[in-house]
């Protein structure tokens, strides 16, 4: 038929080798997931990053440009850090905020600090820290792991 000709490549069947390499077949014939990894162990770490804002305000009204940068700067720290939990200082605020509502910096440059809650009882024991590095030039820069003593 059509199918097998090569014309029409989304009316083929679907191939039974390309199965996802986490899931493998039972006797019975249903696929169960196998997780070899074991869970990550969560330790309080320093990193410096430099977050490139522009791409994430590109588009925006002008009136929600700073707030939308600040909300991004979490939401980054939310997926670097892995932490539920995001405390940004007055210092990054207050740089996001410096040249007006519509024109937040295109750049910055953060340490992410993940840490423990300290004395609370939370369920969520980890948090993280978000605090402003004064650069000259964002040129050259990467993430950098820093040392735990140096605090």
């Amino acid at each position: 038929g059509l199918a097998g000709s090569g014309l029409f490549p989304l009316l083929r069947r679907p191939s039974t080798t390309m199965a996802p390499k986490n899931v493998k077949k039972t006797a019975a014939g249903k696929t169960a997931k196998t997780d070899k990894k074991a869970p990550k162990k969560w330790v309080p770490v320093s990193r410096d990053y430099t977050i490139h804002l522009a791409k994430s305000i590109f588009g925006v009204t002008f009136k929600k440009r700073a707030p939308r940068a600040l909300r991004e700067i979490k939401r980054f720290a939310e997926k670097a850090m892995g932490t539920g939990v995001v405390k940004v200082d007055t210092s990054v605020n207050k740089y996001c905020w410096k040249q007006g509502i519509r024109n937040p910096p295109r750049r910055i440059r953060v340490r992410l600090e993940r840490k423990y809650h300290e004395g609370e009882d939370s369920k969520k024991a980890l948090y993280t820290l978000v605090s402003l590095i004064e650069v000259d030039s964002f040129k050259n820069l990467v993430t950098e792991k820093v040392a735990e003593n140096a605090e």
